[in-house]
């Protein structure tokens, strides 16, 4: 890793995987999965690829590191995307025990950790999860203005 803070690493990571799924002509939203420092899980949103409502890249990379680490749990786990997880993407994130979530670009249409609605904070579930927001938020941002120009659905 560079001498960059580890967030951003890791969030460049995601974004990466972000700008593979604009040239698809998917949403622009990329996930990376770290777990004890090693990336184990980068995916990018294939809605329109897959023709799968539920392909967003947060919900296939806990796919990947569930494989990846062999368990149904992610305790040690951070996961990284690019705009804010909507409401299915926080179950699955909360669902997988991950310790923490960092994303991007906030999303005041879906963004369900706090944005349109906040389900990481929610005391009547039984899962806890730290929460970091706006990491190179304006890059996140820039990647969904581009693809809002380009006609790929946002």
């Amino acid at each position: 890793m560079t001498t960059q803070k580890p967030d951003d690493h890791y969030m460049r990571e995601a974004l990466k995987e972000a700008e593979q799924a604009l040239t698809s002509r998917d949403r622009p939203v990329g996930a990376a999965i770290v777990h004890q420092g090693q990336v184990v899980a980068k995916a990018r949103h294939q809605v329109k690829l897959l023709r799968d409502p539920t392909a967003h890249a947060a919900i296939i990379a806990i796919t990947q590191a569930a494989n990846a680490l062999q368990s149904d749990q992610l305790p040690e786990a951070t996961i990284y995307v690019t705009q804010e997880p909507c409401a299915m993407c926080v179950g699955a994130i909360l669902l997988s025990g991950a310790a923490r979530l960092v994303f991007g670009a906030a999303d005041p249409k879906r963004g369900a950790c706090g944005s349109a609605v906040d389900l990481t904070s929610n005391e009547r579930l039984n899962r806890r999860l730290t929460v970091t927001k706006e990491i190179l938020a304006g890059e996140c941002h820039l990647l969904l203005r581009k693809a809002a120009g380009s006609h790929a659905e946002i």
